[in-house]
């Protein structure tokens, strides 16, 4: 066995960044990178549950530039790494938003606000949509704080707008409509 899964040494609540500066489980930058996994494991499941071939493939490269991220997010800022860290693009950002154009081409215009569900995927994918706006308020309270590259906060921004789309585009390949908000009159 190369390493062992287990080394005990966040048994006291710390862990390392990436060039070894130790800091608190509880750190913003940990619960960064930690909601990015999260997005990163649940983009997972919605690519498992995909039919169509260019979703698939899309959330394949979406979960590698997530691990690319996360990877960026755990490296102290303070430090230079001897870890090669490979980085996120402007190009990245414009996949998204050429499948975004892709998918609304099927889409009928959206003239109401909807609610989330219509089919086990869609929900998925609705909740990886919101684990991703909380990946990127995480990111942004942390470049309050420190440095983060803003085209993280751009990309994790632009991701929760196509996994939106995505929801409505899976229930377009389903034949499930959207579930319109029909708010109840005011009482008052």
């Amino acid at each position: 066995m190369a390493f062992r899964i287990y080394t005990k040494t966040g048994d006291q609540g710390k862990t390392s960044l990436i060039g070894g500066t130790k800091v608190s489980k509880a750190d913003l930058r940990i619960e960064s990178y930690g909601t990015v996994d999260e997005l990163n494991s649940y983009v997972g499941l919605c690519k498992d549950l995909m039919q169509d071939e260019a979703g698939i493939t899309t959330l394949q490269e979406i979960q590698d530039r997530l691990f690319t991220i996360g990877a960026e997010l755990a490296c102290d800022p303070d430090k230079i790494t001897k870890v090669s860290i490979p980085d996120l693009h402007e190009t990245d950002i414009e996949v998204l938003e050429k499948e975004i154009d892709r998918m609304e081409l099927k889409l009928e215009p959206l003239k109401t606000f909807i609610l989330p569900g219509g089919h086990p995927s869609i929900s998925h994918i609705h909740i990886a949509r919101t684990v991703c706006r909380r990946a990127e308020r995480c990111c942004v309270r942390l470049a309050n704080e420190t440095t983060v590259a803003p085209i993280i906060i751009k990309y994790l921004n632009r991701l929760s707008d196509y996994l939106f789309v995505l929801a409505r585009y899976s229930g377009h390949l389903l034949n499930v409509s959207d579930v319109p908000w029909k708010p109840r009159p005011n009482s008052r």
